[in-house]
């Protein structure tokens, strides 16, 4: 497997005088609280219109695919136009979108609007990728740790403000319709002051902007980055959907403490990538990236070795500290690879549809594992995973800007 290294941001571009970190960092913020928001409400929207649990999964399922689709398109239109358009557009049509789902009565309707939600969304993830490794590579310094930061951060801020609504009686309708006014204004402030798409541009790295097709992208280093990508979001769906579910029915853990698994490894996520950011430019993405892997492979090893729930949970925390800056780091190197003249966002909306997938098949694949195996030694099989993520992963050197001549192998 190979991942680029960050050398590339040793130096600065020239020639700018903006960075534009902090719009990059609000797009996440900003994503996240509407993605978050329209999740945490999703029982009061599944009462609401009385759905069953087969229909809820199905319009899940509508809004994965709808993502997913719009990540194949959405990379060459970025080549094509700039992330900024992009994401001006989408930051004022998803929390319209989301306002749109608490006001609905008819469940077709309802359906229609959680596509268009995932469409939406799926462009926005890709953009704002694109964008911030744009950001990255003229600032000179990493960024994307942060970035992650703000939507793991963001997340959180969407649940507590869901739980104390919840509390006050506020119905979902005026919840979603209040957090849509209050992200719409955010998205209008925040879009003119992102980085202007001839920024994005440069001979070297896109000389074939305006031709790029959907096929673009899928190139040798694009695929393996995206193998890397789709293992960890495996991982990461196995400590987010089932360690609960670990703790309490492998270690005998109440219902409560089994709940603090999923706060533990995302407190410990969010923490690591608050400070991702400056151990990489201390240290390199290289030595970063095995430091967390191994720590992530503890972690975990931790969580099922351990004999008293308690101790598991701590496992979590520091298997989330592990994986916080992996996936940040996969997305930099993805964008990165530019060899194919397709550009960072094509390569970004591979990249992504990896990540996707592994989101979406990894739960099923753990519960379909822990059917045959049991979920202790489905957990257990994960950790060689991490493990091999961590030491087998190469970082080949850049020169300034550019594409690695070659690739070290594996």
């Amino acid at each position: 497997m190979t991942i680029q290294d960050e050398s590339a941001l040793s130096a600065p571009a020239v020639g700018h005088t903006a960075s534009g970190r902090w719009p990059a960092t609000a797009v996440f913020f900003l994503n996240g609280s509407a993605l978050s928001t329209y999740i945490v409400r999703l029982p009061s929207l599944k009462a609401a219109h009385h759905l069953t649990d087969s229909q809820l999964g199905t319009i899940g399922m509508l809004f994965a695919l709808a993502a997913l689709t719009s990540m194949q398109f959405v990379g060459p239109l970025v080549a094509r136009v700039g992330s900024r358009p992009v994401l001006r557009a989408s930051l004022v049509i998803m929390p319209l979108l989301l306002a749109f789902m608490g006001s609905v009565h008819d469940l077709v309707v309802f359906a229609i609007g959680a596509t268009a939600l995932g469409m939406v969304h799926g462009a926005t993830d890709v953009a704002m990728n694109a964008h911030a490794v744009t950001v990255e590579r003229r600032a000179g310094r990493a960024i994307l740790n942060g970035c992650h930061a703000a939507w793991s951060i963001s997340a959180v801020v969407a649940s507590l403000t869901a739980a104390g609504l919840a509390y006050a009686g506020a119905s979902y309708t005026t919840h979603l319709v209040a957090a849509g006014a209050v992200l719409l204004v955010g998205g209008l402030v925040v879009g003119p002051r992102l980085l202007p798409p001839e920024a994005e541009v440069s001979p070297e790295t896109h000389p074939r902007r305006g031709r790029l097709g959907w096929r673009d992208g899928w190139t040798r280093p694009v695929v393996m980055v995206g193998l890397i990508g789709m293992g960890l979001m495996v991982c990461e769906g196995a400590a987010l959907g089932w360690s609960g579910i670990f703790l309490h029915d492998s270690k005998g853990a109440s219902f409560g403490l089994a709940a603090t698994a999923v706060t533990a490894y995302t407190a410990g996520q969010t923490g690591g990538r608050l400070v991702g950011d400056r151990l990489t430019m201390r240290y390199g993405a290289a030595a970063v990236f095995r430091t967390g892997g191994l720590l992530a492979t503890c972690g975990l090893t931790w969580a099922v070795l351990a004999g008293r729930p308690t101790t598991a949970v701590i496992g979590f925390a520091v298997m989330g500290l592990g994986t916080s800056v992996l996936l940040p780091l996969t997305f930099s190197a993805a964008g990165r690879i530019e060899a194919s003249g397709a550009g960072a966002a094509a390569s970004v909306s591979r990249f992504t549809t990896f990540t996707y997938t592994g989101i979406l098949l990894g739960p099923s694949v753990i519960g379909w594992a822990a059917q045959v195996a049991g979920l202790t030694w489905t957990m257990a099989a994960l950790v060689p995973v991490l493990g091999g993520i961590a030491l087998l992963s190469r970082f080949p050197k850049l020169r300034s800007g550019a594409v690695p001549s070659r690739e070290e192998p594996a």
